[in-house]
């Protein structure tokens, strides 16, 4: 499915004019909403998506995370997509523009909206293999923080997102992994937050740092929240990707509760945020990920409606094998009948089968969205993320009900 959405040459010339050369950080104070509606912006999205900074529904969001930045060979931050970054020309980039590509147009983005906070997204799945060389040392760790100060400054964003994956051990194929990953993980975070606050005093504006982190007990269990939270001014809960083509059996990518008493997922939203404040993380501190994207499985035999059973292969997905974005699931799979949606009490999420492929989807939508940004006011927590911008239905079906339950931005 094809996103059409980019905003007329008029409305962004437009913009453009109206916007200063370079967005600055907002003060913490004057932007900080009662809740965050933070969506990852992909890079790679101005290529075979078609989606572009400009069509960003700004004012849905309180904060973009963009995805991903590298660390170079050097151990400093780093393009992670040079050409996407700062070289895209846009419609209106001219060539008196020092800065194009997607961070020209974020700048633009945020003068347009001066409550909009940006944050560069720093490793992922893909990026991560050098996060243990820099927090290695007091200087590997120095140097690293001021390029990341640099990096900031030089391009108007207002904080970082660390995305390692995984301190904690088994994250990709070739990743560097140390013993001492889970404490130079702490020392990393604290120099990152001693050379943000200073670069901040200087700027008279708070520059945010937050993290990804896996939903996993692998992934958390082992790590001193403690510590790590005073760094931080939130967490991404990565509260998905509990089932999928490593499964021995279908479930559910996200579900809210344990779909049953030995979940086969492992694990839910609900135990996971509950272990992350158990183990010492302010609930305010705890933002939520959601998938804006299903997972699925075919060769899966009608028993259950398909839940919790044996496959035989992955479907074709919207991108790549087994992966269904939201708004293609609302287009093709749902709205045409052929697929039957069911929803389960326990798990408080839907999912779709259909008898003559035999292929079962996990997938949220907006009722099970609602119920988990419920979630997040009744528990008292940070607000939502969620991955990613494109894979939304063209009228942000997910994202209007997620501002709609929290009220915000």
């Amino acid at each position: 499915m094809m996103h059409f959405r980019s905003l007329s040459f008029c409305a962004l010339l437009l913009l453009m004019l109206s916007a200063a050369p370079l967005a600055r950080p907002a003060s913490a104070q004057e932007s900080t909403p009662d809740y965050r509606v933070v969506g990852y912006f992909a890079s790679w999205s101005i290529y075979g998506r078609n989606y572009f900074v400009t069509d960003i529904p700004a004012d849905q969001v309180t904060h973009i995370n963009y995805a991903f930045a590298k660390i170079s060979d050097e151990g400093e931050i780093a393009f992670g997509d040079e050409w996407a970054d700062v070289q895209f020309p846009y419609p209106t980039d001219t060539d008196s523009d020092e800065v194009k590509g997607n961070f020209h147009q974020f700048q633009l983005l945020k003068a347009a909206h001066p409550n909009l906070q940006t944050l560069i997204s720093i490793g992922g799945w893909s990026f991560s293999s050098k996060f243990s060389n820099v927090a290695l040392t007091e200087e590997s760790r120095q140097k690293f923080a001021q390029s990341v100060v640099d990096f900031l400054v030089r391009y108007g964003f207002d904080g970082a997102d660390i995305d390692w994956e995984y301190p904690t051990g088994g994250g990709a194929q070739g990743n560097l992994e140390r013993p001492e990953d889970k404490e130079n993980f702490i020392l990393l975070l604290q120099e990152l937050r001693s050379q943000l606050d200073a670069q901040g005093d200087q700027d008279g504006h708070h520059y945010l740092l937050t993290i990804a982190a896996g939903a996993g007990s692998q992934a958390y269990e082992p790590l001193d929240w403690t510590q790590i939270s005073a760094s931080l001014d939130w967490i991404n809960v990565m509260a998905y990707d509990m089932s999928g083509a490593w499964s021995d059996v279908t479930g559910f990518n996200a579900p809210l509760y344990d779909s049953t008493a030995n979940p086969p997922e492992g694990t839910s939203v609900d135990t996971t945020v509950q272990a992350f404040i158990a183990l010492g993380v302010p609930p305010e501190k705890i933002v939520v990920g959601v998938p804006f994207y299903g997972r699925g499985w075919s060769g899966v035999a009608a028993d259950n409606n398909g839940l919790h059973l044996a496959y035989e292969g992955l479907p074709q997905g919207t991108w790549e094998t087994g992966s269904f974005d939201y708004g293609d699931l609302a287009d093709n799979y749902i709205s045409n009948g052929v697929f039957e949606r069911f929803w389960d009490e326990t798990a408080q999420v839907p999912y779709l089968y259909d008898t003559n492929t035999l292929t079962m989807i996990t997938y949220d939508d907006p009722e099970s969205m609602a119920k988990k940004a419920e979630y997040v006011v009744d528990h008292g927590l940070g607000g939502i993320m969620f991955w990613e911008l494109t894979q939304d239905s063209d009228d942000y079906a997910l994202l209007s009900t997620i501002n709609q339950v929290l009220d915000t931005p």
